[in-house]
């Protein structure tokens, strides 16, 4: 069985979206997973960190967003935390075209929602949340040689 886990913590600035972006890519391929699911492993990460960064920190760029993942045997769990202001309803916030961002066409947890297997959201007002999702998968063995 091969276990993973990454612990990164960067600025809450746009930038570190397409690090984010890079690290879960990479993670995916090293499992074998198909290219379509990476790509939705991309959007469902870079949705999760741009909301802990525009929403959660209102563009602030002087916070930390901490990104955490951990593979088990048949599982990919992804955790995006922010330190920020928090969502006051997450029901509502989950809606599907709801924004508090009128530029923003509000489908960042419905994209995560079909993309992953599991979706949960845990906030705090002024405290700040904490996004977790899950993938499940079927590890290919290693070649033991």
């Amino acid at each position: 069985m091969k276990s993973n886990q990454i612990n990164l913590t960067f600025s809450s600035i746009a930038e570190n979206v397409g690090i984010a972006r890079l690290l879960i890519a990479s993670v995916g391929a090293q499992l074998d997973l198909p290219l379509n699911d990476i790509e939705e492993l991309k959007v469902a990460v870079s949705e999760a960190v741009s909301n802990a960064i525009i929403h959660g920190y209102r563009n602030i760029p002087n916070n930390l967003v901490y990104f955490d993942l951990e593979v088990t045997r048949d599982t990919l769990k992804i955790a995006v935390r922010d330190r920020g202001c928090g969502i006051s309803n997450v029901e509502q916030a989950m809606q599907p075209a709801f924004s508090t961002d009128p530029e923003r066409m509000g489908l960042g947890f419905v994209f995560m929602q079909s993309f992953m297997d599991d979706l949960q959201v845990e906030s705090v007002l002024e405290e700040g949340t904490t996004v977790t999702m899950m993938k499940y998968f079927k590890q290919t063995p290693s070649p033991t040689h």
